[in-house]
């Protein structure tokens, strides 16, 4: 199985936190297949937001999401 990883980011409630606060209007950077190129895609996103604390962009692994079985054996 791929190891994907979606970036995505918003505005949130407090920047120590990923309570975003409008769902509508989150920014879907990508799905991407390594963590190296949403590492980057990832960068990319935030230095365009790095003035606003309010914005935030994050890495989600999916394949952790897909198949949750996988986390007891890298655990």
């Amino acid at each position: 199985m791929s190891k994907l990883h979606l970036v995505f980011g918003g505005r949130v409630s407090d920047p120590r936190t990923v309570e975003f606060t409008d769902l509508s209007s989150i920014d879907i950077v990508g799905v991407f297949p390594d963590y190296a190129s949403a590492e980057k895609a990832w960068r990319a996103a935030a230095q365009r937001t790095v003035d606003d604390a309010e914005m935030k962009y994050v890495v989600v692994h999916l394949h952790r999401l897909l198949e949750p079985e996988l986390l007891k054996r890298e655990g």
